[in-house]
C-alpha cells in the first residue's frame, strides 16, 4: 500500500469535491464576476464600502454555489415542495405584518430583514419540474392547468406588495418550465397576441392614454407611470424621466471604446441616479463603450448558451427542466435590465447578473448557479 492511500495529501482530499464541476460554466461565471468588481470599484469608489460589500457577497454567492452543487438533483427534488411552502408562506406574513420600504411592503424581519420573493426566483422553476417529472408520460391539459395555479399563487402575492421586477422574473422562470414541458402553441399565441395589441393601443393613444388625471384599470399608479415615461421620458425630464434620460445619455456618451476606467464623467458627477444598483450598465456603457457592451453581451451569451446546453444533456426530465429554466433566469435578469437602462423597457427593479450590487440577487444567482452545476456534475459523474 503507497504512502499517497495512506496519508492523502490536502490535493487529493479536496479533488472529489470538484470533480465533475462544469469547467466552460465556471470560466464565463469568473469572467463576467471580474467585469462587475471592475465596474463597481469604479462606480462605487466614493460610496462607502460598496466595493468591499460586493466582493463579499460575490464570495457568499460562490460559498452557497459550491454548496448547492454537491447536491445531487435527486435530492434537490425532494426540496421543491418545503421550499415552495415555506415561501408562499412568508410572502403571506409579508403581507400581514411585513416591513414596508419607499411604499412597498417587501422585507420581513426574522432577526434580520429578508425579502422571501427572492426564494420563490427558485421555489417556482423546482416545484414546476418536480409537478411535470411526477406526470412524465401522463400529461394532461388538467396538469397544465394545475402548474398555472402553482405559478399565479406567488405572482399575485408578489405584485400586491408590489414588486413588478420580482413577479417579472418568476413569471418567466415558470412559464418557461410550463413551455419546455410541452404546453401547445394554441394556449400561448392568443395572450400574446392579446399583450402585442395592447401595446400597440398604448402606443398609438400615448397622449390621449397618458394625460393627467387617466387612470388605467389594474395597474398601480406607478407602473401606468413608469410606462407612460417610457414611451416619451421628457414627459418629466427632471422628475419620472430623469433615470432613462441620463441612462441614455451616459450610454451614447460613452461612444464605441469608452471614456476609460474611472474617466465616466455622467458616473462620477452622480448624475446616474442608482449608478451601483440597477442602473449601472449606464455607467459600464459610458467608460468602456460599445465595445465593453459588445463583451459583456457575449460573456452573458456564452453563459445561456452554456447553461442551455446542459439542460439538453441532462439525463431526466426534471434536470432538463429546471436546468432550462434556471438559464432563462439570467436571460431576463440580463434583458430586462439593460432594456430599462437604454430606454427599451420600463424601469423595474431587475440588477444585473454579477455586476450590479445587491446581496439577496447575488445570493439567488448562486442558488442558480449550483442547481445548474449540480445538474452538470450528475451527468459527467454517471458519464464516468
Amino acid at each position: 500500500m503507497s504512502a499517497t492511500f495512506k496519508n492523502p495529501s490536502l490535493w487529493h482530499r479536496v479533488t472529489p469535491w470538484f470533480r465533475g464541476f462544469d469547467g466552460p460554466l465556471a470560466f464565463g461565471v469568473f469572467l463576467l464576476a471580474c467585469a462587475g468588481l471592475l465596474t463597481m470599484y469604479s462606480s462605487g469608489f466614493d460610496q462607502g464600502s460598496r466595493f468591499e460589500d460586493h466582493g463579499r457577497n460575490m464570495l457568499l454567492a460562490g460559498a452557497i454555489l459550491f454548496v448547492v452543487a454537491q447536491i445531487p438533483p435527486q435530492r434537490l427534488m425532494t426540496l421543491a415542495v418545503p421550499l415552495y411552502v415555506v415561501g408562499v408562506t412568508l410572502l403571506i406574513a409579508v403581507a400581514v405584518f411585513g416591513v414596508t420600504k419607499k411604499g412597498a411592503r417587501r422585507w420581513l424581519n426574522v432577526g434580520v430583514t429578508i425579502q422571501p420573493s427572492e426564494i420563490l426566483k427558485i421555489a417556482v422553476p423546482l416545484t414546476l419540474a418536480w409537478w411535470f417529472q411526477k406526470r412524465e408520460g401522463q400529461l394532461r391539459p388538467l396538469d397544465f392547468a394545475v402548474a398555472g395555479v402553482l405559478l399565479v399563487i406567488p405572482i399575485a402575492l408578489i405584485v400586491r406588495q408590489p414588486d413588478l421586477g420580482t413577479a417579472i422574473l418568476v413569471l418567466s422562470a415558470g412559464m418557461s418550465i410550463i413551455f419546455f414541458a410541452g404546453l401547445s402553441w394554441k394556449w400561448i399565441a392568443p395572450p400574446v397576441l392579446l399583450g402585442v395589441l395592447a401595446v400597440a393601443l398604448i402606443v398609438g393613444f400615448e397622449p390621449q392614454l397618458c394625460a393627467d388625471g387617466v387612470r388605467w384599470p389594474v395597474m398601480h399608479d406607478y407602473q401606468q407611470q413608469r410606462i407612460c415615461t417610457l414611451l416619451d421620458p421628457t414627459r418629466d425630464p427632471l422628475g419620472k424621466g430623469f433615470h432613462i434620460i441620463q441612462g441614455m445619455i451616459a450610454i451614447g456618451s460613452g461612444g464605441f471604446w469608452g471614456k476609460g476606467f474611472m474617466q465616466g464623467t455622467q458616473t462620477h458627477l452622480e448624475f446616474i441616479p442608482e449608478r451601483t444598483t440597477d442602473f449601472i450598465f449606464a455607467a459600464f456603457s459610458e467608460e468602456f463603450g460599445l465595445f465593453g457592451n459588445l463583451l459583456l453581451i457575449a460573456g452573458f451569451g456564452f453563459l445561456i448558451l452554456r447553461g442551455l446546453a446542459i439542460a439538453l444533456e441532462a439525463p431526466t426530465l426534471f434536470s432538463r427542466l429546471l436546468a432550462g429554466s434556471i438559464t432563462l433566469i439570467f436571460f431576463t435578469y440580463a434583458f430586462v435590465n439593460m432594456g430599462m437602462v437604454s430606454g427599451i423597457l420600463p424601469v423595474v427593479g431587475v440588477p444585473l447578473p454579477f455586476i450590479s450590487y445587491g446581496g439577496t440577487a447575488m445570493v439567488t444567482l448562486g442558488m442558480g448557479l449550483g442547481i445548474l452545476m449540480s445538474i452538470a456534475k450528475s451527468k459527467r459523474l454517471v458519464q464516468s
